[in-house]
């Protein structure tokens, strides 16, 4: 996929294409802005200023009352954000000259501060300037379902506990920070039968269509607004194709709001075939819509601020952020402190679950770009829906490949003629034409009712060419079919069924694609000057149509990012876990909007099949939407944690999750996966609702964990979160999480965590597992808590050997109530 916005900061999705090259999804790169002032190049900057934002003001100004929580109908609320955006009026206007600079966001909600473009010079001079405490340039972003909800269990085990589909995640509202919405899908319609009421909480606005005048809100879609003066700014933006409106012109935006919240039962249709019903996770949830990623260019950290700023003003209950960086800024000294994860611990303080796609960099080590612990990072899973499709040639040879079409028919073969030797012009370039991308060159009467041959370039990859494209190519030339052979590939390169009106198939092994080229050449005669005399190869092609299902499944991602986590931008190893959760990104289905070109096998129709940890992160959004409908008391640290100490680490199959990856001669194989692949484990949904124990922790545990971790200066923690280091943890690993990860275990070490019962009175036993090289111990041996009552344990690890690599390990709480609560362990001992 193009990178974009919507990959923000992570996590992006993987289109059914190849997987894209790694420089459309490289680094979490600082964006040059365009424009020029007076002065010299202007860019985007987000400066913080002294003085707490709304969410943490406790009063000290004079004339300004304590605000704290973010109660938008509170007089002192408007009072004090008044005050804050004076401030920085009064910071541009005493140091620049008018026309000189433009101020294109106030923050004053999460974190106190302004995105301004500006020179270099001119930002020099705002680092210089008294109440300045941090001056960041902007940087970009990236992008980052009919058969989930019953891979999930959902209809049978999870909707009927509220009262149904058409009950699951009533009042609950989820924000989506994407590239925006087709309000007109009937995934996001207010149907008649059961209409949307108005929702008094959710104080958000709802944008006007330019072109139509017709609002983009209907009682389902709550709100509806776009953030694009960075990218305006920078000059990145055109209105003409990114639409000032929040107008969805990639798909990307609406595949993810669909996969969480989209209507329930809602039939797939694409190239004249059915695909299943879908359904959003939270089908009854309502969708508020902040656009800020944009289809050519992704998007701009200040405009995504501004965005989830304006969202958790408004009043959303869950936060789904598909989008993320490739790596940290090199002008960040930590991960977790930047504007954009200081606004998201300012969300979560304000009592915001956010679900973070993790990244789309796997297979490799460190590749997770989804780095703070109050962050639900969310890692991507093959669930056991697979598409398979195979051609069979004349002389009996079967070869496997994908495609999602019908067959050619049973007991016949068709004459099989390659685009290269059915060309109109002999003089034309045979390379533009055997991809088979421009009907207009090729020999239709040679090609009617035949098998056209096509070649798979690299165009396929750059998404300049599509397997959309070859089927509309065979299908206005009279085609009974095509064949695309793959006879170069790149390591990594991974290809997704792609839905089409007529038989096609793709041959994505290159053995077997030079087996069926060597096949077609020994049945094709030619005369002297290599001109075809006669066709006489023959083939057909099977049925794609139908899902096979399997039961090695779930099964992590090829292109899911992977841990160990890292606390700085030299990729020093942190001592907390990550990804957090696995759920399904590979092949969803779920809603598209026709004018969106982010896939363009999709151009045009209203659902696309398409991969990416993108995908898997609003799986999460919506199933946190059912456990904050039944426990809407819970905080976001309450609500991960429920997810994660519930999840599986089995597959259906009852066999340990597999991993996609590599072997040596970069062919993809399965390996048993890990905490570093998949967090904790799958998420399980009909267990979180009820997880028995959670593991709580709020602000004051996360400055805690800030203020604990080597290398972050006590300075910029109070540059970022107004608040000084009072509180430590001892060491980061102490902060409650429900996981436990040290990265350099010295002899022994003894983690805390504190447990509180959100059930009925239990008694649970402790016990605890880990690898030969780490020696782990559990005390007390079991405890009994009562409804409500927190009871600390501890976890001792002790270095038996230093092996130069992590171990795994798991500590076990069994209920004799029959909940079973489970947390990962990951350390690497040293001798010293």
């Amino acid at each position: 996929m193009k990178a974009s916005v919507a990959d923000l900061i992570h996590t992006g999705s993987r289109s059914g294409k190849m997987m894209k090259l790694k420089s459309m999804e490289s680094v979490f790169t600082i964006m040059i802005l365009l424009s020029v002032s007076i002065i010299g190049k202007s860019e985007v900057y987000i400066v913080t200023i002294e003085g707490e934002p709304v969410i943490s003001y406790k009063g000290g100004v004079n004339g300004f009352e304590a605000t704290e929580k973010l109660d938008v109908t509170s007089d002192l609320v408007t009072s004090y954000s008044s005050h804050l955006e004076q401030k920085h009026d009064t910071i541009l206007d005493t140091l620049f000259d008018d026309g000189n600079y433009k101020k294109l966001y106030s923050y004053k909600h999460l974190i106190n501060g302004f995105a301004v473009h500006v020179s270099e010079e001119q930002a020099d001079m705002l680092r210089r300037a008294p109440g300045v405490k941090s001056v960041d340039r902007d940087w970009k972003v990236r992008k980052l379902t009919t058969h989930t909800p019953e891979f999930l269990g959902l209809p049978t085990g999870v909707w009927p506990t509220g009262g149904g589909f058409d009950r699951a995640g009533e009042e609950i509202v989820i924000g989506f920070v994407d590239s925006g919405i087709f309000p007109f899908h009937p995934s996001f319609e207010n149907q008649n039968a059961e209409p949307y009421g108005p929702i008094p909480k959710y104080r958000g606005k709802c944008e006007v269509d330019p072109d139509t005048k017709k609002s983009f809100c209907n009682g389902k879609i709550v709100g509806a607004q776009h953030f694009a003066e960075a990218a305006m700014a920078a000059g990145a933006f055109n209105p003409e194709v990114d639409f000032a409106s929040p107008l969805d012109g990639d798909g990307h935006g609406s595949h993810t709001a669909a996969i969480a919240a989209g209507n329930n039962g809602i039939p797939v249709q694409v190239q004249g075939y059915e695909f299943g019903k879908a359904s959003g996770m939270a089908p009854r949830a309502r969708i508020a819509v902040y656009k800020a990623l944009y289809r050519n260019f992704g998007g701009f950290v200040a405009d995504v601020v501004a965005a989830i700023e304006q969202a958790v003003y408004d009043g959303v209950d869950i936060l789904n952020l598909s989008v993320g960086p490739n790596s940290p800024p090199a002008t960040t000294k930590t991960t977790f402190l930047n504007p954009f994860d200081a606004t998201l611990l300012s969300a979560v303080k304000a009592g915001v679950f956010v679900a973070q796609a993790s990244g789309n960099g796997g297979p490799a080590a460190k590749t997770i770009v989804s780095y703070s612990p109050w962050i639900a990072s969310v890692a991507a899973a093959v669930d056991d829906r697979r598409y398979k499709n195979h051609l069979t040639l004349g002389n009996g040879k079967i070869l496997a490949g994908t495609g999602l079409s019908p067959s050619t028919g049973p007991n016949k073969k068709f004459t099989m003629v390659a685009a290269n030797d059915v060309l109109l012009d002999s003089s034309a370039m045979k390379s533009s034409a055997s991809d088979c991308q421009r009907p207009e060159v090729l020999n239709g009467i040679m090609v009617k009712g035949n098998i056209l041959l096509c070649g798979y370039s690299f165009n396929f990859v750059s998404g300049s060419a599509s397997i959309k494209k070859v089927a509309e190519t065979a299908k206005t030339l009279g085609a009974i079919g095509f064949v695309l052979a793959v006879e170069n590939v790149s390591p990594g390169t991974k290809f997704d069924p792609v839905p089409v009106g007529i038989p096609g198939i793709v041959i994505t092994d290159v053995s077997n694609s030079m087996e069926l080229i060597d096949y077609y050449n020994v049945s094709t005669l030619r005369d002297w000057t290599g001109r075809v005399k006669s066709f006489k190869g023959t083939g057909s092609i099977g049925n794609g149509m139908e899902a096979i299902l399997y039961k090695s499944a779930p099964m992590v991602a090829l292109f899911s990012a992977r841990g160990p986590n890292i606390k700085d931008y030299k990729f020093q190893d942190a001592d907390l876990l990550k990804p957090d959760i696995l759920a399904p990104g590979s092949l969803i289905w779920a809603s598209w909007s026709p004018n969106g070109t982010d896939e363009p096998n999709y151009v045009g129709e209203k659902f696309a099949m398409i991969s990416g940890t993108s995908m898997a992160a609003p799986h999460i959004s919506g199933i946190a939407a059912l456990i904050k409908q039944k426990h809407p008391d819970w905080s976001p640290a309450a609500i991960k944690s429920a997810l994660m100490t519930t999840s599986n680490t089995l597959d259906r199959g009852y066999r340990p999750i597999l991993a996609q990856q590599y072997s040596g001669a970069e062919t993809l194989t399965f390996i048993p996966a890990t905490p570093f692949d998949y967090g904790s484990g799958h998420v399980n949904p009909r267990a979180a609702l009820d997880p028995g124990l959670i593991f709580d922790a709020g602000y004051e545990d996360y400055l805690g964990f800030l203020c604990t971790t080597p290398g972050i200066d006590s300075h910029e923690i109070l540059n970022y979160t107004h608040q000084p280091c009072n509180y430590t943890l001892g060491h980061p690993y102490n902060l409650n999480s429900p996981s436990v990860a040290i990265s350099h275990l010295v002899g022994t070490q003894t983690v805390t965590r504190t447990a509180t019962n959100v059930n009925e009175e239990e008694t649970y036993t402790i016990t605890s597992k880990m690898g030969p090289a780490i020696a782990i111990e559990t005390s007390p041996p079991a405890m009994t808590i009562g409804p409500g009552a927190s009871q600390k344990f501890t976890v001792t690890l002790t270095v038996r050997s230093a092996s130069g690599a992590y171990s795994f390990g798991e500590v076990l709480l069994k209920g004799d109530r029959g909940h079973k609560v489970r947390l990962p362990v990951v350390a690497m001992g040293y001798d010293r």
